[in-house]
C-alpha cells in the first residue's frame, strides 16, 4: 500500500463493519465481509486535480446517509467518529488546499485590474474637474477686474459730482450772503440818510396803494419832481402832456427823416421837425408825441423826451405796486423809487442819455 493509504480494520474482520481507504483523492468505505466481486468493485480510483471525482457506481450510499448502529462492546469504538463528518472535512480540505490559491491569485488581479481602472477613471474625473474649475476661476478673475473697474470709475464719478456740488453749494451760500449784506446796507443807508418821514408816507401808501395824488406820498413827489420835470415852456401844451401822462394815455414814437409832419396849419410854427413844440427852441426833433385819441402830433427835441419819459416810468412803476406785480419788501421797492425820482432830477437839469 501507499504511504498515502490508510487502514483502518477491526481486529476481527468479519465483526468490523467498515472498511476506509484514503488515497490522493479517494476516499472508499463499505462494509466488510462482502462478497469478493463487491470488495473488487470498491479499489481506488485515482483522480487528478484537474479532472472532478466521478460519483460511483452501484455502490451502496456513504454512512452520512445511511447510518451504522454501533455497539458498545466494538474495540474500535473509542477510534470512530462519524463517517460523513470525516469524509467530508477531508474531501473539502482538499479541495480549499488545492482551489483556494488559484482562487486567491484570481481575485487578487481582478481587484488589481479594478482599482487601477477606478483610479484611471478617478484620475481623468479630478482632471476634467480641474480644468473646469481653473476656467471657472478665471472667468471669475476677470469678471472681478471688470466689476473692481467700473467701482473705481464710479468712485471718481461720485467725488467728483460731490466736489462740484459743494463747490455749487459755497457759491450759492456767498451770493446769498453778498445779497443780504447788500440788503443790510441799503436798509441802513434808508434808515441813515434818505427823510424817515418821507419813507414813512410810503410805507403808509404801500399798505393801500393808489393813484390819488391827495395822498402824502405822492403830493409830495408831484409837488418836488413831477410838476417841476414837466414844467415846460408851453403852458397850455405843458398841462395836456401832464394830465395825458397821469392818465397813462401819451404815446411817443420816433420820427423817420422821410416823414413829412401831418399837423394842422396853426401848429405848423410849433411842430416843424427842427422846433421843439413844448420848450419852442430849435432843435433837431427825433420823436414825436400824441395826446389820446387826437390825430395831432407835435415834435419833441431830445431833451423833452428825457424828461417826459422819467415821468412815464415813475408812473409805470407805481401802478405795477399798486396792481400787486411787484414783490418785494418795503426798502427794495423805496429805493427803486428813490432811483426813479433820481432822474426826474437829472432829466430836469438837463442830464439825459445821448440816445434819446
Amino acid at each position: 500500500m501507499d504511504s498515502s493509504e490508510e487502514h483502518a480494520r477491526c481486529p476481527a474482520r468479519g465483526t468490523c463493519p467498515v472498511f476506509l481507504a484514503m488515497s490522493a483523492g479517494t476516499v472508499r468505505y463499505a462494509p466488510l465481509g462482502l462478497c469478493p466481486a463487491l470488495e473488487g468493485s470498491l479499489r481506488e480510483e485515482p483522480w487528478g486535480t484537474d479532472s472532478p471525482p466521478q460519483p460511483d457506481q452501484g455502490l451502496p450510499p456513504p454512512l452520512a446517509a445511511v447510518p451504522v448502529p454501533w455497539k458498545s462492546t466494538d474495540p474500535c469504538q473509542g477510534h470512530r467518529e462519524s463517517p460523513g463528518a470525516l469524509v467530508e472535512t477531508s474531501a473539502g480540505e482538499e479541495a480549499q488546499g488545492q482551489e483556494g490559491p488559484a482562487a486567491t491569485q484570481l481575485d487578487v488581479l481582478r481587484l488589481r485590474s479594478s482599482s487601477m481602472e477606478i483610479r484611471e477613471k478617478g484620475s481623468e474625473f479630478l482632471k476634467e474637474e480641474l480644468h473646469r474649475a481653473q476656467k471657472e476661476l478665471k472667468l471669475k478673475d476677470e469678471e472681478c477686474e471688470r466689476l473692481s473697474k467700473v467701482r473705481e470709475q464710479l468712485e471718481q464719478e461720485l467725488e467728483e459730482l460731490t466736489a462740484s456740488l459743494f463747490e455749487e453749494a459755497h457759491k450759492m451760500v456767498r451770493e446769498a450772503n453778498m445779497k443780504q449784506a447788500a440788503s443790510e446796507k441799503q436798509l441802513k443807508e434808508a434808515r441813515g440818510k434818505v427823510d424817515t418821514i418821507l419813507f414813512a408816507e410810503f410805507q403808509a401808501w404801500r399798505e393801500a396803494p393808489t393813484l390819488d395824488k391827495t395822498c402824502p406820498f405822492l403830493e409830495r413827489v408831484h409837488r418836488e419832481d413831477v410838476g417841476p420835470c414837466l414844467d415846460f415852456t408851453m403852458q397850455e401844451l405843458s398841462t395836456l402832456v401832464r394830465a395825458a401822462v397821469e392818465d397813462n394815455t401819451l404815446t411817443i414814437e420816433p420820427v423817420a427823416s422821410q416823414t413829412l409832419p401831418a399837423v394842422k396849419v396853426a401848429e405848423v410854427e410849433c411842430s416843424s421837425t427842427n422846433t421843439c413844440a413844448l420848450s419852442g427852441l430849435t432843435r433837431t426833433c427825433r420823436h414825436r408825441i400824441r395826446l389820446g385819441d387826437s390825430e395831432s402830433h407835435y415834435y419833441i427835441s431830445p431833451s423833452s423826451r428825457a424828461r417826459i419819459t422819467a415821468v412815464c416810468n415813475f408812473f409805470t412803476y407805481i401802478r405795477y405796486i399798486q396792481q400787486g406785480l411787484v414783490r418785494q419788501d418795503a426798502e427794495p421797492m423805496f429805493w427803486e423809487i428813490m432811483r426813479l425820482r433820481k432822474e426826474m432830477s437829472l432829466a430836469k437839469l438837463g442830464f439825459f442819455p445821448q440816445e434819446a
